[in-house]
């Protein structure tokens, strides 16, 4: 099935993937580090000045204290954003790494081929306010940074590398890379639409959803030790069963947050 010019069009950072809030129960408590206070550096980083306004009023539903507290993010981090799309996690990670830190946005050529227009995190490395992002193009197969890196971070774009329009990417070949280019010790962060458990990758194309295992499965399967969840984004009211695109459910999607950890020991 073709996919929809919508998902692309949010992929690719030309619209906005905000998340509303939920109806019904409230979703359960995070559990694990995601339950610990958000890092004073992180807080600092939501609270900037220089941050659009527009991001800022998308934090209540993305919940980007408690994600980037559980990803560990620090001072001094080197940290990639692994398909940035609009820049709104490259805004925070920038001011929570701070100017001795650095993010590199990593945008794939798959992407900017099909845009056919320069990539919106162009406009962040170009502002003074945001001086430590570098924007890398390349393709997933060639997924790297030129130095090693702290974190490798990526929210809602798991799945679309699965997809016809990415090529479909080999995820053996682009979590090798992710492996290979962070520090012994490093993490690497997910964050997806869940699908129905045992689902596999049927629901890519059309819901754009993606079962939690087969992610567990593949980026474990490249020699990372999976860390644990946060639950800060999960939403009992969702079925999984329809399109994320769906007025019917959009922004109120059930997401998992999977870490990962590059064993200390790895080279």
């Amino acid at each position: 099935m073709r996919k929809p010019l919508l998902s692309l069009v949010a992929v690719l950072g030309l619209a906005a993937c905000a998340t509303q809030p939920m109806m019904g129960p409230p979703p359960p408590p995070p559990s694990g580090p995601a339950a610990a206070a958000i890092s004073p550096n992180i807080a600092a980083a939501l609270s900037d000045p220089s941050r659009p306004a527009a991001d800022m009023v998308r934090d209540d539903n993305r919940h980007p204290g408690e994600v980037l507290s559980f990803a560990g993010v620090r001072p001094g981090a080197k940290v990639a954003d692994l398909i940035p799309g609009g820049g709104y996690f490259t805004r925070i990670l920038a001011k929570s790494v701070g100017p001795r830190g650095t993010v590199y946005a990593y945008v794939p050529d798959e992407l900017t081929k099909l845009a056919k227009r320069e990539p919106a995190v162009n406009a962040i490395a170009r502002d003074p306010a945001y001086s430590n992002v570098k924007v890398i193009l390349n393709t997933l197969p060639n997924f790297g940074a030129p130095e090693k890196l702290d974190l490798v971070f990526t929210a809602q774009n798991y799945h679309d590398m699965h997809d016809k329009f990415m090529g479909p990417a080999d995820l053996s070949v682009v979590n090798r890379q992710v492996f290979k280019s962070l520090k012994p010790g490093g993490v690497f962060l997910v964050i997806d639409h869940s699908a129905e458990p045992g689902s596999g990758l049927r629901d890519t194309e059309t819901l754009h959803r993606i079962d939690s295992a087969v992610v567990k499965s593949e980026v474990t399967a490249a020699g990372f030790i999976f860390e644990g969840e946060s639950r800060v984004l999960k939403d009992p009211g969702d079925s999984r069963k329809v399109n994320i695109f769906d007025p019917s459910i959009r922004g109120k999607t059930d997401q998992f947050v999977y870490k990962f950890r590059k064993p200390s020991t790895a080279r």
